[in-house]
């Protein structure tokens, strides 16, 4: 190492091609027609580079070669050719160090051998009449399609690879039913109207308009300005902003790449809207431009509904400079497509501010209702064409640090003295600049090597650790299985699939000599196996004790991946036929999963729970208290959010051990009961692990998405034992963190994993004034160890202006943040409070914001006029469908509710929207319609007077996929799209197939997009008119009135009613 700090020189590791990985991912066919190849002759992807790799030396802010083990990436290409932009999946999003991750698998519509399929009576169910023979092996998929496939178990049989090719099990329509993942039917609870005629808003009519539906601005643009119609638009971004499609993907709805030879556009810097960002330093900012409407008496509607504020797609990519001009930018849409620049201030897909301007009291603060916080997702996936993170070792020293605050190095701290001390931007302290770090100040004060070094000029880089940073040695990775294989399980399939699963899963794991596994079974007791290499066989070693639980030996449970292999597959293809008598039907989970913990306690690693019914005996026993409380009506109705809280302390007291010992549980849940998840996830929350829910489990549908989850699961940017911290500016001060973690000093958080999809919300508060004009840094830093045994120090830093003017506040809200903040707060309300008290809390917050934008910020204007700040008009919309969403329903079931809950705790910002206001497209046109670079088209509105009974219409939210068919859909168009002549034969249990026409390889293109945009195989389910399933699909339709709820237009009368109230 040349200098301290400088960046690590790369090397390739052994056997390594970067154009093997471009060309797997340039090859990528989906659903092509699986091929049965022998076990090993498919070639694997490479993997990350093993420990030492490091990314190319780092060179400032000019375009460089990709380091070794990240794809290549940028539109232009740097020898003038023409160069193949790559289809986005998560597998080439990895732009973090190449030494810290394997490439992920990519999320297309992935098919595993389907299992023996059971029926919810019992015993395997016989393929349909003229279906092929189940004779030969099946095939296994491999990390890119475009691989040869390796074969499966032989004890799992194959469906005929005849006809068309399919994304799972084949689907027929008489097979029977096992239902579908479950939405509860309409809600309940929300503000009822008041008495008398409604007061309907209408639309001003004055003015010229500004708005793309014909929204009149109340304000018009200063002289010479062009007209605003969203958020002051970042640097390089020409689409409109305000009103953009909540997609929830990593990285918005558009394809990542734009076509082979095209760059993403960099529209000019229009020098108007520069006047609108004030940043508190300008003395008369322009009047903000708002979403005005004005409110008749009548009682007669005089709004189109297609005026009123709603979600539009951004139709191109946006180029994104975190700072320009020494001055922060302010982030695009969370759910917008941006490719992020690092230019001082980390990316907001690292972190993002509810506000992205910091009030300089707490007065400007409480005015605006707004609440001032952090979402934080210290791994999350980067845009393909970002540059990756820079690794910086400052070899035995360790980084440059404040000796006061601790804060890392980072581009806002101040070099003086000719360099030989610098202040700290956080707490302003002077330090001495260690020798070896030195450097002049050239003439702008910066120092002459600022360019050159990551940590001076990049908002978020990766340190390596010292050893002080150690307080052992760095754990391996280890996972650790826990199937259940009670009846319910193997009658019903489930121990089937998640045993094919994790079969599957094993070649995927990461490489190398530090890779661990074991795999345990549990029913009233638990069976662990040896995996010993030198046995002939795994050997069963069973522990009846549930009460005192114990692990039956020292070693030889958990071994190494590359020793045990064989015997590991073995018995994987074994379980399911060795417990295929069994009659137990009690689940001893809880000492099931401290054992397994006992195992892995000297260790460390993650704890994979497969678990299919309510645990009824040992450690931690439940009862069904769902139908208890649906026996005492009274106290059930009374004391409703007591079903959502954990029965007793017993699992929080053993995971809070599992944390200490740096145990992570993930529990993946097929069951077709009530298995209190308010209670057994606790155990989740609290390790830093996440609860995947397949209620009620379907043999035939849910093994396809069960593998593809834990593949993820295992295979995305990942970290352990971690340690993560939020230092603020003086004046700012952490309130409190919100998520999935353990914490036993206030200032910290400890994960025993953290990963890519992790979010983590931080609140702030005051604790003395800012300066206006100043800038407020927040820095997050995160301490871990990759799952190659290296630990690093992951710090992003942001720095935001400060500033007095409360209309600055409005102008640089974060919807999308500020959202995902309410969002998280009410699922962590509902528990411990009445379902009604949580709704009137979350319309406060809207109406409290709205009211003092119309105070404070709007000039004198009719008292009929409702007006909405720009960066927020979306916020009442978003806030009726939060009061209609599964969480907030009194009808639901409590397992529903209480998953809705825990799936809450850690989301991500651009998956928080269309959670609660999903996404609908139509699919029955998709054939005529021009797509542009997206296969997915142009939402429509969640409402019925949308929905055409000759239409097929597709919603998604992120983790379900609802396909509703209407009545008088035309029958060429089913047998295209589904394989059948009338909708009389919809079957309850649908997997997506593609046939041989131009209509259902568009239906895969669609499916194929979301599942990569929002990293989740969705579960898909076709929904009719007039049966349960199309009661689901039009609970969704938030904007419609229902006997308990109000309908949109009236929503905002609400709002505007309880706003006049407080003007008065």
């Amino acid at each position: 190492m040349a200098t301290p700090g400088g960046p690590r020189p790369g090397n390739f590791p052994p056997n390594y091609s970067t154009n093997t990985l471009a060309n797997n991912m340039q090859n990528l066919q989906i659903n092509q027609q699986q091929s049965n190849n022998p076990r090993g002759d498919a070639p694997r992807p490479p993997h990350a580079a093993p420990p030492g790799q490091q990314p190319q030396p780092f060179g400032g802010n000019r375009p460089r070669a990709p380091p070794p083990g990240v794809f290549p990436r940028g539109p232009v290409p740097t020898n003038g050719a023409s160069q193949t932009t790559l289809p986005w999946n998560p597998a080439s999003t990895l732009t973090s160090p190449s030494s810290v991750f394997q490439p992920p698998p990519s999320f297309i519509m992935r098919t595993p051998p389907p299992v023996a399929l059971a029926s919810s009576a019992g015993g395997p169910v016989p393929p349909p009449p003229g279906a092929a023979p189940l004779t030969g092996p099946g095939t296994r998929p491999q990390p890119f399609i475009s691989a040869p496939l390796t074969s499966v178990p032989p004890v799992l049989p194959q469906m005929s690879t005849s006809g068309p090719s399919n994304n799972g099990p084949t689907a027929f329509s008489s097979w029977p039913s096992q239902g579908g993942p479950h939405f509860p039917p309409a809600m309940a609870g929300t503000p009822q109207p008041p008495a008398g005629p409604p007061q309907l808003p209408t639309l001003m009519t004055s003015g010229p308009s500004a708005q793309p539906l014909q929204m009149r601005p109340y304000f018009r643009s200063p002289a010479g300005a062009s007209p605003v119609t969203g958020q002051p638009a970042p640097p390089f971004s020409a689409p409109t902003q305000s009103m953009h499609q909540p997609s929830g993907s990593p990285h918005g709805m558009q394809a990542w790449p734009p076509q082979p030879g095209q760059v993403a556009p960099h529209p000019p810097v229009p020098g108007p809207m520069q006047q609108q960002r004030m940043y508190g330093m300008l003395p008369a900012p322009p009047p903000l431009p708002n979403q005005s409407m004005s409110l008749s008496h009548t009682g007669q509607s005089k709004i189109d509904p297609n005026q009123i504020p709603r979600p539009i797609r951004s139709s191109s990519v946006i180029i994104h400079e975190t700072r320009q001009g020494n001055q922060s930018s302010p982030p695009p849409p969370a759910t917008s497509d941006y490719i992020v620049k690092d230019t001082g201030n980390c990316s907001p897909r690292h972190m993002r501010c509810t506000i992205n301007q910091i009030p300089c009291t707490v007065d400007v603060l409480s005015t605006s209702s707004m609440q001032l916080a952090l979402l934080v997702q210290p791994l999350a996936l980067p845009h393909p064409s970002e540059e990756p993170i820079q690794v910086v070792d400052f070899g035995e020293n360790g980084p440059v640090r404040c000796s006061r605050c601790k804060g890392y190095i980072n581009p806002f701290m101040k070099f003086i003295d000719q360099g030989r001390r610098f202040i700290c931007n956080l707490c302003g302290f002077t330090d001495e600049t260690p020798s070896d770090y030195h450097c002049n100040l050239g003439p702008d004060g910066r120092r002459r090597d600022a360019d050159e070094r990551p940590e001076l000029c990049r908002g978020t880089v990766e340190f390596v650790a010292t050893k002080e940073y150690m307080v052992r040695e760095p754990m391996p990775a280890v996972f650790f299985f826990l199937i259940d294989v009670s009846m319910s399980a193997i009658q019903t399939g489930a121990t089937a699939a998640a045993c094919s699963a994790i079969n599957q899963v094993i070649d995927d794991l990461p490489e190398g000599p530090r890779t661990m596994v074991g795999i345990a079974t549990f029913d009233s007791s638990i069976h662990f196996y040896n995996l010993k290499r030198a046995l002939q066989q795994p050997l069963m070693l069973i522990v009846p004790d549930v009460q005192d639980v114990y692990t039956p030996l020292q070693s030889d449970i958990i071994v190494h991946l590359s020793e045990c292999r064989q015997h590991l597959e073995l018995l994987l293809e074994s379980i399911p036929t060795m417990f295929q008598n069994n009659r137990t039907t009690d689940s001893a989970f809880g000492a099931a999963i401290k054992a397994a913990f006992l195992a892995m306690k000297s260790s460390g690693g993650k704890l994979l729970v497969f678990q299919s019914v309510l645990s009824s005996i040992g450690i931690g026993s439940l009862s069904a208290r769902e139908a208890e409380g649906r026996s005492n009506k009274t106290a059930g109705e009374k004391e409703a959010q007591k079903l959502l809280q954990p029965v007793d302390k017993t699992l929080k007291t053993m995971a809070i051990e599992f944390a200490e010992y740096q145990v992570c549980v993930d529990l993946f849940i097929t069951t077709q009961t009530y298995v209190d998840i308010a209670s057994i996830s606790v155990v989740t929350r609290t390790t830093g692990g996440q609860v995947y829910y397949y209620y009620p489990f379907s043999a035939l549908s849910d093994p396809a998405k069960l593998y593809n989850d834990l593949r993820w699961n295992v295979t995305r940017p990942q970290g352990f034992e971690a340690v993560m911290r939020v230092r603020c500016s003086q004046g700012i001060q952490v309130q409190e963190y919100f998520g999935n973690f353990c914490k036993r000093i206030p200032t910290d958080v400890d994960l025993p994993a953290i990963d890519c999809n992790k979010t983590i919300m931080v609140t702030l508060k005051h604790d003395d004034k800012l300066q206006e004009g100043s800038e407020c840094a927040f820095q997050c830093a995160l301490l871990y160890t990759t799952v190659y045994g290296q630990r690093r120090i992951r710090v992003s830093t942001l720095s935001l202006p400060c500033t007095t003017m409360l209309s600055n506040l409005f102008r640089s809200a974060d919807l999308d943040t500020q959202f995902a903040c309410v969002l998280k707060q009410v699922a962590s309300e509902i528990p411990s409070a009445p379902l009604t008290q949580v709704r009137e809390q979350a319309t406060n917050v809207c109406i409290n914001i709205l009211h003092s934008y119309r105070k404070f910020c709007a000039t004198a204007s009719s008292s009929g006029q409702l007006i909405l700040p720009e960066a927020l008009k979306l916020l009442p919309l978003y806030t009726l469908a939060l009061l209609k969403s599964i969480g907030l329903r009194a009808d639901g079931r409590v397992d529903d509710r209480s998953f809705w809950i825990n799936y809450v705790s850690p989301l991500s910002t651009p998956l928080a929207i269309p959670l609660v206001y999903p996404r609908m497209i139509t699919i029955h046109d998709l054939d005529e319609k021009d797509l542009d670079d997206s296969p997915i088209p142009s939402p429509v509105p969640l409402s019925s007077e949308d929905i055409s009974d000759e239409g097929i219409y597709l919603l998604e939210n992120g983790e379900d996929c609802l396909i509703y068919v209407g009545n008088s859909a035309s029958p060429d168009i089913l047998q295209q799209l589904f394989g059948i002549s009338s909708i009389e034969e919809i079957p309850n249990q649908y997997v997506l197939q593609q046939y041989d026409n131009p209509l259902s390889k568009k239906l895969n293109d669609v499916v194929n997009e979301i599942r990569r945009q929002r990293c989740s195989y969705l579960r898909l389910k076709l929904c009719r008119k007039g049966d349960p399933s199309g009661m689901m699909f039009f609970s969704y339709m938030v904007e419609d009135k229902t006997p308990s709820g109000l309908s949109y237009v009236e929503f905002l009368v609400h709002i505007h009613r309880q706003i006049q109230s407080k003007m008065a």
